[in-house]
């Protein structure tokens, strides 16, 4: 089976190594010296000043909307891993879906300003696939309206914007570390922020809202993470440069070896340096998609419907209208992209799209 992903794993030596300290410490969770050793190699890496590691991107965004004390409607995009809006709804806020750029598939930044009102508090933004949103007209209109920014930048690891990691915008940055990302620590996520106060408010928030063993700071949730987790990134983080140049190489293969496909990429947005974290086509019928999911999974390769259906779509949520969204669902496909993804491979899955078109 090629799947649409497959985890990176280090050499079974390195984590077993990490493992063995951890029994001998007998310390598995509770901000043990792993997880601190972690936050502070991530934060070096992404040459940012605040991160805290948490226990999955969910959680990094519930995190980041209760810590900024948004209320009402926040504005959204319709284009997104669900989390993005059930996230918005579990703390009991009202999405308010604007339509995406056909282009680079992230929210529209010139159609935002319509949708505030006097209930607006905040923009929750999904750089989509690892591709920058348009930044500065969003920070623009926030600070306009006097409203908060967070970015779902769950696949943005290695992503730059103006030569900053894209981490480093909006008043909170989440990401997430699941299996499925280019980065991972097999369950985990991050929230950063340039406000220092905010970032202790929400390790306070991560950690049942303790301030010592017998007082506390506020309200809070259980979004630490494990030894285990953070062992697990440490060993993957020495990758992370193999794995960006290779996932570059692998979009390179793809980029030739599908030229004469019926299909359409997104465009990245300026400013931006991708991470290559998806491979992500558009077809031009939803009808062309479907034949050539089929013949795929036909020869054991599963791609990914992300995202369909629109979020606008949910049945937890008011219903709206977001066409571009909608049609773009519709007719994309994301194909396999994994470390260990062979251009042989590439070369088969290029071949039976082919065959599906010019049948």
């Amino acid at each position: 089976m090629i799947s649409v992903t497959r985890p990176f794993l280090p050499p079974k030596e390195e984590y077993e190594k990490y493992i063995s300290d951890i029994w001998k410490r007998n310390w598995l969770t509770n901000n043990g010296p792993l997880l601190n050793d972690l936050e502070l190699a991530l934060k070096e890496y992404l040459e940012i000043n605040h991160l805290l590691f948490v226990s999955n991107g969910t959680i990094a965004l519930q995190l980041a909307i209760k810590a900024l004390e948004l209320k009402g409607e926040i504005i959204t995009t319709p284009f997104s891993y669900v989390a993005t809006t059930s996230s918005i709804v579990w703390e009991g806020c009202a999405p308010v879906f604007v339509d995406i750029d056909d282009k680079t598939l992230n929210i529209d930044a010139t159609k935002i300003e319509k949708a505030i009102s006097e209930k607006t508090t905040g923009i929750v933004a999904t750089h989509c696939f690892g591709n920058a949103c348009d930044i500065d007209a969003i920070e623009a209109i926030a600070k306009k309206y006097q409203l908060k920014v967070i970015y779902d930048a769950a696949h943005c690891f290695g992503t730059l914007y103006k030569e900053r990691s894209i981490l480093d915008y909006g008043d909170v940055s989440t990401c997430s570390f699941h299996a499925t990302k280019l980065y991972h620590t097999v369950e985990g996520g991050a929230v950063t922020t340039q406000d220092p106060m905010l970032l202790k408010k929400m390790a306070h928030m991560r950690n049942f809202g303790h301030d010592g063993f017998e007082k506390y700071f506020g309200v809070g949730i259980n979004g630490k993470n494990s030894e285990l987790h953070a062992a697990m990134g440490l060993c993957n983080l020495k990758y992370v440069d193999q794995i960006l140049e290779k996932r570059k190489e692998q979009c390179g293969n793809y980029d030739r070896l599908l030229t004469n496909l019926d299909i359409t990429t997104p465009e990245v947005q300026d400013n931006c340096q991708y991470n290559y974290a998806y491979y992500p086509i558009i077809f031009s019928t939803e009808k062309q998609l479907i034949q050539s999911k089929i013949e795929l999974e036909k020869w054991e390769i599963s791609p990914r419907r992300y995202f369909f259906p629109s979020l606008s779509h949910l049945p937890y949520v008011k219903k709206q209208n977001t066409p571009v969204s909608d049609n773009i669902s519709k007719r994309i496909l994301c194909l396999p992209l994994s470390y260990d993804l062979t251009s042989e491979e590439q070369r088969m899955i290029a071949r039976i799209l082919l065959r599906v078109q010019n049948n």
